[in-house]
């Protein structure tokens, strides 16, 4: 399967929307923010005004907005808006509820990483186990109930600066959503329900993505 391996901002400047790939590293020095600024002095001085997008081009924006920030392939992404499709409830919002529970997500939200692209790493590499077993899918889609910790076979893993930078960060900002339980003591979350449309970290029209795919 092809991967992304250039550099995260290209992706924030490519829908000229911060996506914040690199976790706390987006809050400083962002190429989005630098272009920005640019384009305004840009048409501030030439008395013009910003490029009408078509409405092809919005619906696909708002696509790319939440590929890239879930960090998925195309055919992933696609997959994910079938199983979505086949839900009971509103197409848009199952898409969203299941990128969300995706356990590198749901690793990045617990605090185990600042970044998607860290706590993809610890799931790779077999740092994360899910109710007893260690997983190394990153897209795995976790259920309420389901229990997230530090692989015990691999107990140096909460002492390294990636998980401790990621707890601390998480503690600073209250960074957890409510539909995640945490236990500081034994460092372990649980998914205890569905997480809500607002509650997603995906900043997109999902009406427009379910237009997009319905043409």
């Amino acid at each position: 399967m092809s991967r992304y391996t250039g550099p995260s901002c290209k992706k924030c400047t490519k829908v000229s929307q911060k996506l914040f790939l690199k976790g706390t590293k987006c809050h400083t020095n962002c190429q989005v923010d630098k272009a920005q600024r640019a384009e305004k002095e840009k048409r501030f001085s030439s008395g013009g005004r910003p490029n009408k997008m078509s409405d092809y081009g919005k619906h696909l924006r708002e696509k790319q907005i939440a590929r890239l920030t879930a960090q998925v392939t195309e055919a992933q992404f696609k997959r994910f808006f079938a199983k979505a499709s086949k839900d009971k409830g509103q197409t848009g919002a199952a898409l969203f509820r299941f990128l969300e529970v995706r356990l590198d997500n749901i690793v990045r939200r617990l605090g185990f990483a600042v970044s998607l692209k860290a706590a993809r790493q610890l799931v790779n590499h077999g740092h994360i186990c899910v109710n007893g077993r260690c997983l190394s899918i990153p897209s795995a889609m976790l259920k309420p109930g389901d229990e997230i910790y530090i692989n015990p076979a691999k107990p140096k893993t909460g002492e390294t600066a990636l998980v401790k930078q990621g707890l601390e960060h998480a503690e600073k900002t209250t960074h957890r959503p409510s539909f995640l339980a945490w236990d500081s003591g034994a460092k372990k979350g649980k998914l205890v329900r569905w997480p809500d449309r607002a509650e997603s970290s995906i900043n997109a029209d999902e009406q427009l993505i379910v237009e997009f795919y319905s043409k």
